[in-house]
């Protein structure tokens, strides 16, 4: 199953995101569930997450959502899980 993970950043968090980089990076790599991700920009400031996850159902993307370092340092203003469809790529 497919699941778009959409966060948005609190505001005035980018250094939050900075000192969380190297971990979430390491979780995406540990955990082999991530297909594609990368930030949300406005203009060239990282302000969210996009991350498409291949998962076996809607709580085990709830269970890597809350275990995300970046969600665990309180980076996020909101997170939003939504099943895709891929259909292009």
């Amino acid at each position: 199953m497919l699941i778009a993970l959409i966060a948005r950043d609190k505001d005035g968090a980018l250094q939050t995101r900075l000192d969380n980089r190297a971990a979430h990076l390491a979780y995406i790599e540990e955990t082999g569930v991530v297909s594609q991700a990368g930030p949300l920009l406005n203009g060239d400031a990282m302000i969210g997450s996009l991350v498409i996850l291949e998962v076996e159902d809607m709580a085990a993307a709830e269970i890597w959502a809350v275990n995300d370092p970046y969600a665990k340092a309180g980076l996020f203003q909101s997170v939003d899980l939504i099943p895709w469809k891929k259909v292009v790529g």
